[in-house]
């Protein structure tokens, strides 16, 4: 295992050396979805992003515990403590019960992550499924005395726990400002203070999704869930706790409070943030009209789509561009990373069906293509830069290609070694594969290519050289080029 790996934290707003809390043993925690619409662009980067955190760890030998979570529960309009829970709204219009919309969600999200080939998580624990470890959490809030009961609502004392412990350390959020800028006229709120947010919430005689509790029947606040099932599952103190940038504030602070007071420390040692998805520089949303799911990527039917896309375009769109950087889509952002990854599997599909051109190891190749998998290791250590591992494959790519071309020589252990590099960066730890589809395709072009050359052979033979050159000058004008050799007739593209 690598001691070298170091990663962006959050909370110290710098990078630090990954030094696990029980090594060989590395405990994760990231945000999942909530499960009230069709998955989309913005859910895809960070499930891609912490896959390829997950990859890595475990490519570096650590025994990794990923926890991702599913809100189906609790999450209200606006991220705020006030109106409708946003799945029994979807519930209400689409007139089934909430589970049936979470699992509904859950199936088609799953279904998104297989086809980017995000790997399951360790555990997915589901908010409504610990209703029990949520209420006995807030009972330590509430006996430690930073938690208030109105009406049967349990509020977190934000102003106390400033007092004591200082709040806005993850976020930077300074809560004076937050009061000034959220002040409500009196009478208007059942908080002590607008900063403050809801542990337990009281429901409405018609709200669909209620439990009992010591203070009424409700529902569990948003931000209670992931304290609480990332403590049953990780422990109170652990590794890596991850989501995207838009989650850092409220939801990760007001985490921070409350497993300070639950827990009696401050749970997570790294805090890990994706940045967010732009679309021509706009956020996306759905008031906007630039809101695109992931099936419409997949199957190219939104209006502002000029194409559909392939799930590893996608998945190699997100890792060009380094997981702390906004990405902006564009479709000629798209199309270009097509054009990218196509080049990278024709390269290595070259690489495969390359013959050695020499018995001894050319010893400039093997130290050029060692290099680069020691320069992409050294980038994944540098919290985990996928840029620069892509950029080294590239050149990887430019090797490859002088190779075929005759203009340099490879033995046997050069290729392999080769191989080796696209194999553990490419497929293992970037996660990209090549469809069934474009691996059919491949077979089809090749057969018919044999079936072509086999003519053009046939043409030399009985010395009909116009038939011959013809046939060349014809795949020439298509992007295809032939070559003569003693071994036979190479073609590429």
């Amino acid at each position: 295992m690598s001691n070298s790996l170091v990663v962006y934290n959050t909370l110290s707003r710098k990078k630090e050396t990954f030094v696990p809390i029980h090594p060989p043993f590395v405990s994760m925690y990231v945000c999942g979805p909530t499960v009230y619409g069709e998955p989309h662009l913005g859910h895809a980067r960070p499930a891609i992003v912490f896959d390829l955190v997950f990859r890595y760890l475990k490519h570096l030998g650590f025994k990794v515990r990923y926890v991702r979570n599913i809100t189906d529960v609790g999450h209200l309009e606006n991220d705020a403590d006030e109106g409708e829970d946003k799945i029994i709204k979807k519930a209400h219009l689409e007139k089934i019960e909430p589970m049936e919309v979470a699992q509904m969600y859950i199936d088609k999200y799953h279904f998104a992550m297989d086809k980017l080939n995000v790997q399951r998580p360790s555990i997915e624990p589901r908010a409504s499924g610990h209703i029990i470890e949520q209420i006995e959490m807030i009972e330590k809030i509430i006996e430690k005395g930073y938690a208030y009961i109105t009406n049967g609502s349990v509020y977190f004392d934000v102003p106390k726990f400033d007092k004591d412990f200082g709040y806005g350390k993850l976020s930077g959020r300074i809560l004076d400002e937050l009061i000034a800028n959220s002040r409500e006229l009196d009478g208007q709120s059942e908080k002590r203070n607008p900063a403050d947010f809801a542990l337990w919430k009281k429901a409405a005689p018609e709200h669909i999704m209620q439990w009992n509790s010591p203070w009424c029947k409700g529902f569990p606040g948003w931000h209670i869930e992931c304290t609480a099932m990332s403590t049953k599952y990780l422990g109170e103190h652990f590794d890596i706790h991850g989501g995207g940038m838009d989650l850092l504030f409220p939801h990760h602070e007001s985490e921070v409070c409350q497993s300070t007071i639950a827990n009696g420390i401050e749970s997570v040692k790294y805090w890990m943030h994706n940045n967010m998805i732009t679309i021509n520089g706009q956020k996306m949303g759905k008031s906007l009209g630039n809101f695109i799911t992931l099936d419409e990527f997949f199957e190219g039917t939104h209006p502002n789509l000029q194409q559909a896309f392939s799930p590893m375009t996608i998945r190699f769109f997100i890792l060009q561009a380094h997981y702390r950087s906004t990405l902006d889509f564009s479709n000629e952002a798209l199309q270009a990373a097509e054009k990218g990854l196509n080049k990278l599997f024709e390269t290595y599909r070259t690489l495969v069906d390359l013959k050695p051109t020499s018995n001894s190891t050319n010893e400039e190749v093997e130290k050029e293509i060692k290099s680069l998998f020691q320069q992409s290791s050294n980038a994944l250590n540098d919290d985990f830069n996928s840029p620069m591992v892509i950029a080294n494959l590239f050149d990887a790519s430019r090797i490859i290609n002088t190779v075929k071309a005759g203009n340099q020589t490879i033995s046997q252990e050069n290729k392999n070694t080769c191989l080796h590099l696209f194999d553990t960066f490419l497929f293992d730890i970037l996660g990209l594969k090549q469809s069934d589809d474009t691996k059919n395709q491949d077979n089809l072009e090749n057969d018919l290519m044999q079936i072509i050359l086999s003519l053009r052979s046939e043409a030399k033979n009985r010395k009909d050289y116009a038939t011959a050159d013809n046939i060349r000058n014809l795949l020439t004008d298509i992007g295809i080029t032939i070559k003569d050799t003693k071994e036979g007739v190479e073609w590429s593209k």
